[in-house]
């Protein structure tokens, strides 16, 4: 299958298969991400398949819910916290952390690391670091288009550094007017703090009612970067 442009993802099968092939390169990951699609390796396929799940996780900030030993932890951290600044790490450190929960192989494959990483030098996908001095004791990563953040994944090396990382985020996001982020597939942990899972045909008008290609998210890199 040559793609894009990808199929109406309203008519992905059961498992949420919207197609299978095609390649990573920027302008068909910022087609998937435009289509409420994304990549989702699998060691038992050597083609790329591409998911809209029939539930999808979304986090809207009016419905966070901050657990009080988090906040309190968040008032007294001495953790610095930056974004974009060590994004290589950052994915790397998630495929290290996804390995070690008990999986056999990570999805974060070589062929994943090198597109977010191409991705990311396009402007397309950003990082948060959390910093203990020097030490990169957490963060996570994602995509922003057209005004829409996805979170991909996450790591900690320091209880609730990944969850410092993400309120920071949320925080980043608000104050350029975003009102909520796709989560892709909804966890315990995020439901936690108010993320809700909605059927995939909710989360496409969520997408395209949400589009703004006018919300600048994060900062242009600069062209020597």
């Amino acid at each position: 299958m040559v793609i894009p442009p990808f199929p109406d993802p309203r008519t992905a099968n059961h498992d949420g298969l919207v197609a299978i092939g095609g390649d990573l390169s920027i302008p068909t990951l910022l087609a998937a991400y435009r289509s409420g699609i994304f990549p989702w390796p699998d060691p038992d396929y050597p083609d790329i398949l591409w998911a809209s799940p029939i539930e999808r996780g979304v986090l809207e900030f009016a419905s966070l819910h901050i657990p009080r030993s988090l906040r309190k932890e968040r008032e007294r951290t001495t953790w610095r916290f930056t974004v974009d600044t060590a994004f290589e790490h950052v994915i790397d450190a998630c495929a290290e952390a996804t390995v070690q929960t008990g999986r056999d192989l990570t999805w974060i494959v070589p062929a994943m690391r090198r597109a977010y990483i191409d991705f990311h030098r396009a402007g397309h996908a950003h990082s948060v670091e959390v910093w203990e001095g020097e030490e990169l004791v957490g963060g996570l990563y994602g995509v922003a288009v057209d005004g829409i953040y996805a979170g991909e994944s996450m790591f900690h090396r320091r209880p609730n550094a990944s969850k410092l990382a993400l309120l920071h985020l949320i925080d980043h996001l608000r104050a350029r007017g975003a009102e909520w982020i796709d989560i892709q597939m909804l966890t315990p942990h995020m439901a936690t703090l108010g993320a809700r899972g909605v059927p995939r045909d909710e989360f496409l008008t969520m997408l395209e009612r949400g589009r703004n290609p006018e919300r600048i998210l994060f900062a242009p890199r600069a062209a020597s970067e």
